[in-house]
């Protein structure tokens, strides 16, 4: 495969001069249309060998067109301490660009896997489920509706030897040369064997690889230039229409009998008022202890809060934060996603919130409101919500393989309790905040949402992050069952 990129490209001074100015004027007029529409994000991953050219090429696309919307990342093994504190993909959701702009990644999420598996520090399995993982990534971003653009630059074994030497031997670049760039020159044919593999594997319709032979520079720039052209034209003119314009196949979960696993709950559980104190207390100490384990500092907790509308969500909250360290915790109430969050992939917002090792987020609602009120109320499309399971599940996977502990609670009441909850919310002062127009008008799709909420939980509940049902119409008892399963999650991952 990297064959066809050994065969001696070159193009002439002249040819050069002659075709860049046009070029750069073309590339800065459909920068400033996509910065205008504001219609989708540009994200172009360069990678190569070392010595391929990649700084000079992203520093000739800087000159071409206009850096003040173009912003790009070096992102590679030697990472700082924040970084290495979260999930591994955390670094790259931080710097996915909003639409209308454009983002460069050096390397990017190919990086590390392809490392790993030349030096035999991953199994081949390991090295192929990576890169699923990755398509899934990838595939999820084009359905966001993000312009992914992916270059492989490419030289041969003697060239790049040669380029080395070269950059070594002069007083003004030899700092460039790292113990990486030394070691690439002894790996460098296992090393073209995976990136043959990873090319094969995570090559397709919505996101390409185009390996661009880069001995020669200005060819090299040339090739990325104006193909980075027609793909910011075929998608501005429409041509190029995102993956997530797709009509999925329809897959309802309604079973005949109408019973769900909202009504199967039995909401009689209650606890007496005598020991739900005793209770209460030893508990949150339990999970106070839990938090504050030795163990738990190379760990971090998730805990995503749903329910109906005055199912006791804040006061579960509460009794929760109650136990914990206030230094370690981070409280998310999730509401309808600002400008900023709207112009990013759906799950972005909820990537920037995940706690580093050894810390606490819990979520006032989550990333199932796709699935739910987004579903529900139509504010998003049929395609978005029905592949949001898949997206989600994805999310979740990742998220507990890099050490992250997940713990989801779905508060159940009933219709009469909800109304019950709704009136005693009008008639006490320091409550009628809590009851809005909204809230009336989520309970006249009441059976809506239920089908929504089995579905959901029948998608999404997997053994890395089961649900738990909650039965809410007593909040006592609420209250003892999250904290009991907040403190079994926790002992299971210790």
């Amino acid at each position: 495969m990297l064959d066809a990129a050994e065969i001696g490209h070159k193009l002439c001074k002249d040819a050069y001069d002659a075709t860049i100015p046009e070029l750069r004027e073309a590339l800065i007029d459909a920068q400033y249309q996509l910065s205008q529409s504001r219609r989708f994000a540009t994200l172009l991953l360069l990678s190569g060998v070392n010595a391929a050219g990649k700084s000079e090429t992203v520093n000739r696309i800087l000159s071409w067109m206009d850096p003040r919307f173009i912003e790009s990342h070096a992102i590679g093994r030697d990472v700082g301490e924040e970084q290495r504190l979260h999930p591994f993909m955390w670094r790259y959701w931080q710097v996915l660009p909003p639409k209308g702009r454009i983002t460069i990644l050096f390397e990017s999420w190919y990086n590390a896997p392809t490392a790993e598996h030349t030096l035999c520090q991953i199994t081949d399995a390991e090295f192929d489920q990576r890169l699923a993982e990755i398509n899934r990534f990838e595939r999820m971003l084009t359905d966001e509706g993000v312009l992914l653009l992916k270059y492989h630059l490419h030289i041969s074994k003697k060239q790049q030897r040669q380029r080395l030497k070269r950059l070594a031997n002069d007083p003004t670049t030899s700092w460039r040369i790292s113990d990486e760039d030394k070691l690439s020159i002894t790996y460098y044919r296992p090393l073209c064997r995976d990136t043959e593999e990873l090319l094969r594997l995570t090559s397709h319709g919505y996101a390409p690889w185009l390996v661009v032979e880069a001995g020669d520079r200005r060819y090299r720039e040339l090739v990325v230039g104006q193909s980075l052209l027609r793909a910011l034209r075929g998608r501005l003119n429409g041509a190029d229409k995102p993956a997530a314009r797709r009509t999925p196949t329809e897959i309802e979960i309604e079973p005949p009998d109408r019973r769900s696993v909202l009504t199967a709950l039995d909401f009689a559980s209650c606890v007496a008022p005598t020991n739900y104190a005793d209770q209460l207390a030893k508990l949150q100490a339990r999970l106070a202890r839990l938090t504050r384990d030795k163990r738990f500092a190379k760990r971090s907790l998730v805990i995503a809060f749903e329910g109906a509308d005055a199912a006791g969500k804040g006061g579960t909250i509460r009794r929760v934060a109650q136990a914990i360290d206030p230094r370690r915790y981070h409280i998310v109430p999730i509401a309808k996603p600002t400008e900023e969050e709207s112009a990013r992939p759906y799950l972005w917002r909820f990537w920037r919130q995940i706690p580093r090792q050894g810390r606490v987020t819990i979520f006032d609602r989550s990333w199932y409101g796709r699935v739910l009120v987004e579903r529900v109320e139509g504010f998003c499309s049929s395609s978005d919500w029905r592949r949001a399971y898949g997206e989600i599940n994805d999310f979740e996977t990742d998220l507990a393989r890099n050490g992250v502990i997940l713990a989801k609670f779905w508060l159940a009441i009933s219709k009469k309790e909800q109304l019950q909850r709704f009136k005693m919310r009008e008639r006490l002062p320091f409550k009628q905040f809590k009851i809005t127009k909204e809230d009336w008008r989520n309970r006249e799709r009441w059976e809506d949402y239920e089908r929504a909420v089995h579905e959901m939980v029948a998608r999404t509940s997997t053994d890395l992050a089961p649900w738990t049902l909650v039965e809410a119409e007593d909040k006592s008892f609420a209250h003892l069952k999250v904290l009991r399963t907040l403190c079994e999650r926790i002992e299971a991952h210790l």
